[in-house]
């Protein structure tokens, strides 16, 4: 039974982030059949989405990623941003593997909305970093929310996981909701040269755990068994250093 299935058959417990959950449904995709659940944050409105593999979770700490929502990138494959790759990669590896990704809506750009992305994105062509540029807009750096996240897998009764991310922020946040991290499982994808300066901004002044050096694509990746049952641990072994307890 999915984690999808077993938070549709409890009764909701309000916690300390009043989050609601949808019906479960099936979500057939090219990286295999899911299922889907909304869930909608009480507080703020905003709907996000719940894809969880059909197949069993491998141990007690299944893989999750927590993905905030990209149009540019996770729909029109923009290479400004390394977004749609990381979805692609996800997804392929959960749904070899099991586990959960939650598509965090109300997130573009790092919280700042679509519009001030664009602006963002303007001061960037004009020299800006992308720290910079949201500095220069009145913005902070980086505006997202992580409570209902980790109130939605608290529901789903994933109080243990291993996190696909290469973001530690979302480490600490989940670890103060509650949410116990046993692991980080890097979701580096290639460096390209429209998008290397804000990969290296990220790795220098967000403490992204990033190599930047070369990689696989996602696909290259999947389709050389990287998705497949026993080689996370293979490939999170060679970035170790980046498991900060």
């Amino acid at each position: 039974m999915s984690a999808l299935e077993v938070s549709a058959g409890v009764p909701f417990v309000r916690g300390p982030h009043p989050v609601h959950g949808g019906p479960v449904v099936d979500l057939p995709t090219s990286f295999g059949l899911f299922r889907a659940q909304a869930w909608t944050d009480a507080t703020t409105g905003a709907e996000h989405l719940a894809v969880s593999s059909r197949k069993p979770a491998r141990g007690s700490a299944p893989l999750v990623r927590l993905h905030s929502e990209c149009l540019t990138g996770d729909v029109f494959g923009s290479y400004r941003c390394d977004c749609g790759e990381q979805l692609d990669l996800a997804l392929g590896l959960i749904g070899e593997q099991g586990g959960t990704l939650l598509y965090l809506r109300g997130q573009e750009g790092r919280g700042i909305g679509l519009a001030n992305k664009m602006r963002a994105y303007a001061l960037q062509e004009a020299g800006f970093d992308t720290v910079e540029a949201n500095e220069q807009l009145g913005l902070p750096v980086d505006a997202r929310n992580y409570e209902a996240a980790a109130q939605i897998l608290l529901e789903m009764g994933l109080r243990k996981i291993r996190l696909l991310s290469n973001n530690p922020d979302k480490r600490i946040r989940l670890a103060l909701a509650g949410v116990d991290v046993v692991d980080m499982v890097p979701t580096e994808v290639p460096v390209r040269d429209q998008n290397i300066r804000y990969l290296q901004t990220k790795r220098e002044r967000m403490d992204h755990r990033l190599t930047l050096g070369a990689h696989p694509a996602p696909s290259q990746v999947l389709a050389s068994g990287a998705g497949k049952v026993g080689s996370t641990d293979d490939w999170n072994a060679g970035h170790r250093e980046y498991d900060h307890g």
